[in-house]
């Protein structure tokens, strides 16, 4: 907001996404000022926020475990190990409130999504799809890969900012039980 407010001026609000940003501006001037700054900027070290660091403790009995194992030719412990192993980083929000988009997924992880998406994903399933891994904050459809369940909650009315997680922030994942019952 403060490269809007202070270098974009005439914009009301920038949204940023994986490979896109939603400009809103005052007017169709203010809008193409910023677009032609927008495409002309390189990001660097400065511009990345620091966040907070987030551990979230997972449940690795997701219902999609098994079919990711056979997808990477391993193992469930496999799948966990490689996915607990790094730090990611919330890269943006998107999709629905409080859905963070992780970097930071070991390529052998980076499936396709499901060709069969469900109507209703389960609040606080860990998934993953593409580069990125999730944790769905609340009930929604996706097609997304689910490898377990985050024991924590990661959205809340309540809290003052209902979510747990923003731009910037890290995110380790740390098992509570490996593997299917």
């Amino acid at each position: 907001e403060a490269r809007a407010a202070g270098e974009l001026g005439g914009v009301v609000e920038l949204v940023p996404a994986g490979r896109t940003v939603m400009i809103e501006a005052e007017d169709p001037s203010a809008r193409a000022a910023a677009v032609a700054t927008c495409e002309q900027w390189v990001p660097g070290a400065a511009d990345v926020r620091a966040g907070e660091l987030h551990e979230i403790p997972v449940d690795y009995s997701g219902p999609d475990l098994d079919d990711v194992a056979r997808q990477i030719g391993g193992s469930t412990s496999d799948v966990i190990r490689l996915h607990s192993e790094p730090t990611y980083r919330v890269a943006f929000m998107g999709f629905s409130p409080g859905f963070g988009y992780l970097t930071g997924l070991p390529e052998k992880l980076q499936l396709p999504r499901r060709d069969d998406p469900r109507d209703a994903v389960p609040p606080r399933s860990v998934a993953v799809a593409g580069e990125f891994s999730a944790v769905y904050p609340r009930t929604s459809p996706g097609g997304w890969n689910l490898i377990g369940h985050a024991t924590v909650p990661l959205w809340d009315d309540d809290w003052p900012r209902p979510n747990r997680l923003a731009p910037g922030d890290e995110v380790r994942f740390v098992p509570q039980r490996e593997g299917k019952a």
